[in-house]
Protein backbone atom coordinates (compact mmCIF):
# COMPACT_ATOMS: atom_id res chain seq x y z
CA UNK A 1 0.00 0.00 0.00
CA UNK A 2 1.17 3.64 -0.49
CA UNK A 3 2.07 5.29 2.34
CA UNK A 4 0.15 8.30 3.96
CA UNK A 5 1.96 11.74 3.81
CA UNK A 6 0.96 15.24 5.63
CA UNK A 7 0.44 16.88 1.91
CA UNK A 8 -0.93 20.07 3.95
CA UNK A 9 2.29 20.39 5.79
CA UNK A 10 4.34 20.71 2.60
CA UNK A 11 6.07 24.20 1.63
CA UNK A 12 4.27 25.31 -2.02
CA UNK A 13 7.34 24.87 -3.66
CA UNK A 14 8.04 21.93 -1.99
CA UNK A 15 4.42 20.62 -2.28
CA UNK A 16 4.88 20.97 -6.37
CA UNK A 17 7.88 19.05 -7.15
CA UNK A 18 6.18 16.43 -4.76
CA UNK A 19 3.69 15.88 -7.26
CA UNK A 20 5.49 16.24 -9.99
CA UNK A 21 7.47 13.49 -8.67
CA UNK A 22 5.04 11.41 -7.78
CA UNK A 23 3.83 11.64 -11.58
CA UNK A 24 7.14 10.82 -13.34
CA UNK A 25 7.01 7.83 -11.05
CA UNK A 26 3.82 6.79 -12.35
CA UNK A 27 4.69 7.80 -15.51
CA UNK A 28 7.87 5.49 -15.88
CA UNK A 29 5.90 2.65 -14.81
CA UNK A 30 3.51 2.86 -17.85
CA UNK A 31 0.40 4.53 -16.21
CA UNK A 32 -2.01 2.67 -19.11
CA UNK A 33 -0.17 -0.58 -17.98
CA UNK A 34 -1.13 0.33 -14.61
CA UNK A 35 -5.02 1.10 -15.59
CA UNK A 36 -4.19 4.58 -14.28
CA UNK A 37 -4.12 6.94 -17.20
CA UNK A 38 -7.45 8.74 -16.35
CA UNK A 39 -6.52 9.10 -13.18
CA UNK A 40 -2.95 9.79 -13.87
CA UNK A 41 -3.87 12.47 -16.68
CA UNK A 42 -6.14 14.39 -14.21
CA UNK A 43 -3.50 14.75 -11.77
CA UNK A 44 -0.87 15.60 -14.47
CA UNK A 45 -3.57 18.84 -15.24
CA UNK A 46 -4.23 19.82 -11.74
CA UNK A 47 -0.22 20.22 -10.97
CA UNK A 48 0.21 22.16 -14.43
CA UNK A 49 -2.55 24.54 -13.42
CA UNK A 50 -0.71 24.79 -9.95
CA UNK A 51 2.21 25.43 -11.29
CA UNK A 52 1.10 28.08 -13.62
CA UNK A 53 -0.31 29.92 -10.19
CA UNK A 54 2.92 29.48 -8.59
CA UNK A 55 4.93 31.27 -10.91
CA UNK A 56 2.46 33.97 -10.89
CA UNK A 57 3.12 34.04 -7.42
CA UNK A 58 6.74 33.85 -7.15
CA UNK A 59 6.47 36.67 -10.34
CA UNK A 60 4.86 39.66 -7.60
CA UNK A 61 7.85 41.58 -6.87
CA UNK A 62 6.37 41.81 -3.33
CA UNK A 63 7.05 38.69 -3.35
CA UNK A 64 11.19 39.20 -3.04
CA UNK A 65 10.62 42.04 -0.59
CA UNK A 66 8.82 40.06 1.70
CA UNK A 67 11.45 37.47 1.54
CA UNK A 68 13.61 40.31 2.42
CA UNK A 69 12.06 41.72 4.98
CA UNK A 70 11.13 38.02 6.85
CA UNK A 71 14.94 37.67 6.41
CA UNK A 72 15.32 40.97 8.49
CA UNK A 73 12.81 39.96 11.42
CA UNK A 74 14.27 36.43 11.58
CA UNK A 75 18.12 37.97 12.04
CA UNK A 76 16.46 40.55 14.68
CA UNK A 77 14.29 37.68 16.71
CA UNK A 78 17.10 35.30 16.69
CA UNK A 79 19.99 37.82 17.49
CA UNK A 80 17.64 38.71 20.64
CA UNK A 81 17.16 35.09 21.69
CA UNK A 82 20.90 34.63 21.24
CA UNK A 83 21.96 37.50 23.24
CA UNK A 84 19.53 36.89 26.28
CA UNK A 85 21.04 33.15 26.02
CA UNK A 86 24.80 34.51 26.09
CA UNK A 87 23.89 37.04 29.33
CA UNK A 88 21.90 33.16 30.80
CA UNK A 89 25.62 32.24 31.49
CA UNK A 90 26.91 36.32 32.88
CA UNK A 91 28.43 36.22 36.44
CA UNK A 92 26.47 38.94 36.98
CA UNK A 93 22.91 37.92 38.52
CA UNK A 94 20.76 41.23 37.53
CA UNK A 95 21.91 40.28 33.69
CA UNK A 96 20.90 36.53 34.16
CA UNK A 97 17.59 37.21 35.72
CA UNK A 98 16.50 39.72 33.11
CA UNK A 99 18.10 36.79 30.36
CA UNK A 100 16.30 34.16 32.38
CA UNK A 101 12.89 36.27 32.24
CA UNK A 102 13.18 37.03 28.90
CA UNK A 103 14.21 33.51 27.45
CA UNK A 104 11.52 31.69 29.08
CA UNK A 105 8.96 34.32 27.45
CA UNK A 106 10.10 33.21 24.22
CA UNK A 107 10.11 29.64 24.98
CA UNK A 108 6.40 30.00 25.96
CA UNK A 109 6.33 30.64 21.36
CA UNK A 110 8.33 27.84 20.94
CA UNK A 111 11.93 26.98 19.49
CA UNK A 112 12.10 28.17 16.12
CA UNK A 113 10.23 31.20 15.79
CA UNK A 114 12.35 32.06 12.51
CA UNK A 115 10.68 28.93 11.19
CA UNK A 116 7.20 29.46 11.17
CA UNK A 117 5.00 30.32 8.23
CA UNK A 118 4.32 33.83 7.40
CA UNK A 119 1.48 34.51 9.48
CA UNK A 120 2.49 32.31 12.15
CA UNK A 121 5.49 34.21 12.64
CA UNK A 122 3.97 37.80 12.23
CA UNK A 123 1.09 36.75 15.05
CA UNK A 124 3.78 35.28 17.35
CA UNK A 125 6.13 38.22 17.15
CA UNK A 126 3.39 40.86 17.82
CA UNK A 127 2.32 38.93 21.13
CA UNK A 128 6.03 38.91 21.61
CA UNK A 129 6.05 42.42 21.60
CA UNK A 130 2.78 43.19 23.31
CA UNK A 131 4.33 40.67 26.43
CA UNK A 132 7.47 42.58 26.32
CA UNK A 133 5.76 46.50 26.55
CA UNK A 134 3.23 45.36 28.93
CA UNK A 135 5.08 42.94 31.29
CA UNK A 136 6.99 45.01 33.93
CA UNK A 137 9.79 42.28 34.13
CA UNK A 138 9.73 41.66 30.43
CA UNK A 139 10.19 45.75 30.06
CA UNK A 140 12.82 45.75 32.18
CA UNK A 141 14.71 42.98 31.06
CA UNK A 142 14.79 43.95 27.53
CA UNK A 143 16.20 47.48 29.01
CA UNK A 144 18.76 45.78 31.54
CA UNK A 145 20.03 43.69 28.56
CA UNK A 146 20.47 46.28 25.95
CA UNK A 147 17.90 45.59 23.46
CA UNK A 148 15.63 48.29 23.54
CA UNK A 149 17.03 49.23 19.69
CA UNK A 150 16.57 45.49 18.76
CA UNK A 151 12.98 45.40 19.88
CA UNK A 152 12.36 48.41 18.10
CA UNK A 153 13.98 47.32 14.84
CA UNK A 154 11.76 43.74 15.21
CA UNK A 155 8.73 45.69 16.26
CA UNK A 156 9.18 48.13 12.95
CA UNK A 157 10.47 45.26 10.18
CA UNK A 158 7.20 42.74 11.49
CA UNK A 159 4.56 45.73 11.37
CA UNK A 160 6.02 46.46 7.57
CA UNK A 161 6.39 42.94 6.99
CA UNK A 162 2.24 42.55 7.61
CA UNK A 163 1.20 45.55 5.49
CA UNK A 164 3.33 44.36 2.53
CA UNK A 165 1.81 40.60 2.78
CA UNK A 166 -1.50 42.19 2.84
CA UNK A 167 -0.94 44.28 -0.55
CA UNK A 168 0.54 41.42 -1.60
CA UNK A 169 -2.88 39.18 -0.93
CA UNK A 170 -4.67 42.03 -2.34
CA UNK A 171 -2.72 41.60 -5.32
CA UNK A 172 -2.91 38.02 -5.74
CA UNK A 173 -7.22 38.65 -5.27
CA UNK A 174 -7.09 41.11 -8.12
CA UNK A 175 -5.31 39.32 -10.05
CA UNK A 176 -6.51 35.56 -9.95
CA UNK A 177 -9.78 34.51 -8.41
CA UNK A 178 -8.23 31.18 -7.66
CA UNK A 179 -5.85 30.72 -5.30
CA UNK A 180 -2.71 28.44 -4.48
CA UNK A 181 -4.50 27.14 -1.49
CA UNK A 182 -7.84 26.56 -3.63
CA UNK A 183 -5.79 24.62 -6.06
CA UNK A 184 -3.74 22.96 -3.77
CA UNK A 185 -7.20 21.52 -2.44
CA UNK A 186 -8.23 20.43 -5.93
CA UNK A 187 -4.82 19.03 -6.70
CA UNK A 188 -5.30 17.13 -3.18
CA UNK A 189 -8.55 15.54 -4.00
CA UNK A 190 -7.12 13.86 -7.71
CA UNK A 191 -3.74 12.93 -6.14
CA UNK A 192 -6.03 10.82 -3.02
CA UNK A 193 -8.60 9.19 -5.98
CA UNK A 194 -4.60 8.43 -7.79
CA UNK A 195 -3.41 6.78 -4.72
CA UNK A 196 -6.43 5.16 -3.88
CA UNK A 197 -6.83 3.87 -7.60
CA UNK A 198 -3.46 1.89 -7.45
CA UNK A 199 -3.66 0.96 -3.92
CA UNK A 200 -6.93 -0.45 -4.92
CA UNK A 201 -6.10 -2.46 -7.86
CA UNK A 202 -3.15 -3.95 -5.59
CA UNK A 203 -5.40 -5.19 -3.44
CA UNK A 204 -7.65 -6.95 -6.24
CA UNK A 205 -4.19 -9.06 -7.62
CA UNK A 206 -5.51 -12.67 -6.89
CA UNK A 207 -1.81 -14.14 -7.53
CA UNK A 208 1.26 -13.07 -6.29
CA UNK A 209 3.47 -11.07 -7.11
CA UNK A 210 1.18 -7.91 -7.94
CA UNK A 211 2.44 -5.65 -10.80
CA UNK A 212 2.07 -3.08 -8.51
CA UNK A 213 4.81 -3.90 -6.04
CA UNK A 214 7.31 -2.14 -7.70
CA UNK A 215 5.77 1.60 -8.33
CA UNK A 216 4.28 1.44 -4.97
CA UNK A 217 7.67 0.37 -3.72
CA UNK A 218 9.19 3.69 -5.19
CA UNK A 219 6.50 5.66 -4.24
CA UNK A 220 6.97 5.06 -0.98
CA UNK A 221 10.78 5.74 -1.25
CA UNK A 222 9.70 9.20 -2.58
CA UNK A 223 7.28 10.05 0.24
CA UNK A 224 9.87 8.86 3.14
CA UNK A 225 12.19 11.45 1.32
CA UNK A 226 9.47 14.31 1.61
CA UNK A 227 8.43 12.77 5.17
CA UNK A 228 11.88 13.33 6.39
CA UNK A 229 11.63 16.76 5.04
CA UNK A 230 8.88 17.48 6.89
CA UNK A 231 10.55 16.06 10.08
CA UNK A 232 13.46 18.67 10.05
CA UNK A 233 12.70 22.50 9.73
CA UNK A 234 13.97 23.97 6.73
CA UNK A 235 15.68 27.41 7.45
CA UNK A 236 16.44 28.20 3.98
CA UNK A 237 13.57 31.35 4.63
CA UNK A 238 12.00 29.76 1.28
CA UNK A 239 8.38 30.66 1.01
CA UNK A 240 7.39 30.76 4.24
CA UNK A 241 4.21 29.95 2.25
CA UNK A 242 1.15 28.19 2.64
CA UNK A 243 2.03 29.84 2.96
CA UNK A 244 4.17 27.70 5.44
CA UNK A 245 7.48 29.08 5.18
Amino acid sequence: MINSILLRELRNANYLQFQKDFLSIISRNDPKGLQVESKYDELASKVEELESLFKKALANPISQELLDLDTRRDDAINGIFYVATAYAYHYDSVLKQAADALLANIKLYGSGIARLNYQAETATINSLINDWDNKPELTNAIDTLGLKSWKAELASINSEFSNRYLDRTQDYGNATPETLKAKREETNTVYYALRDRINALHLLVDTPPSPYNTVINQLNALIEQYNLLLAVPDETGENHDQETK
